[in-house]
């Protein structure tokens, strides 16, 4: 297997069977991606290193108005999208093997969590995954301490407030807060 079938398999939303071929692929991806987290997460970078570093990372070209405030966490790395002017502060965790698309001039808040796996919910089988992507839209701000589940979409210019939890997909323009998050309200009203 390679990083490419791999990437086909998880974005097709098929089950990831515990020892599989493709659970196997998965791990060592993790291992590869925390050796590269660990030398951002280390000392001090310039920002052009850390581009450089997330580019190794996600196996893509970042553009020059990428900003990264490490610590930075993820568990693969290679199923990361990133658009133009895109901000990440710091202690955010991708866990990005469904997939994870981040829309150009996104800012997103300190401490976030995008999770794009879950468990089968029989114990018996608990072990096995099932992945679906995040896709967040152009200019969209994530608050602080926010968690957005797999599956969600965030429409553009759309609000994350701190601490929310993202279950369901945000329309476009709106602010949504709370566990779960609810709509609260345009986001120029």
């Amino acid at each position: 297997m390679n990083t490419e079938e791999f990437l086909k398999i998880m974005d097709s939303g098929e089950v990831v069977v515990a020892g599989s071929e493709v659970q196997q692929y998965m791990t060592k991806l993790s291992f590869e991606s925390m050796k590269i987290t660990s030398i951002m997460n280390q000392g001090y970078h310039e920002q052009e290193e850390l581009r450089q570093l997330f580019s190794e990372l996600i196996g893509q070209e970042i553009d020059e108005g990428f900003r990264l405030f490490p610590p930075f966490y993820t568990d693969c790395g290679k199923n990361i999208h990133i658009g133009k002017n895109v901000f990440i502060n710091s202690c955010c965790q991708f866990q990005d093997q469904g997939g994870i698309t981040i829309g150009d001039g996104t800012f997103i808040g300190h401490s976030v969590v995008l999770a794009t796996l879950n468990h089968d919910p029989n114990p018996e089988k608990r072990k096995n995954m099932y992945g679906k992507p995040i896709v967040i839209g152009k200019n969209v701000w994530i608050g602080a301490n926010a968690t957005i589940t797999q599956g969600v979409t965030i429409g553009d210019g759309a609000i994350v407030a701190a601490g929310a939890v993202v279950t369901k997909d945000v329309p476009a323009g709106m602010v949504v807060g709370g566990v779960p998050a609810k709509i609260l309200k345009k986001c120029m009203e």
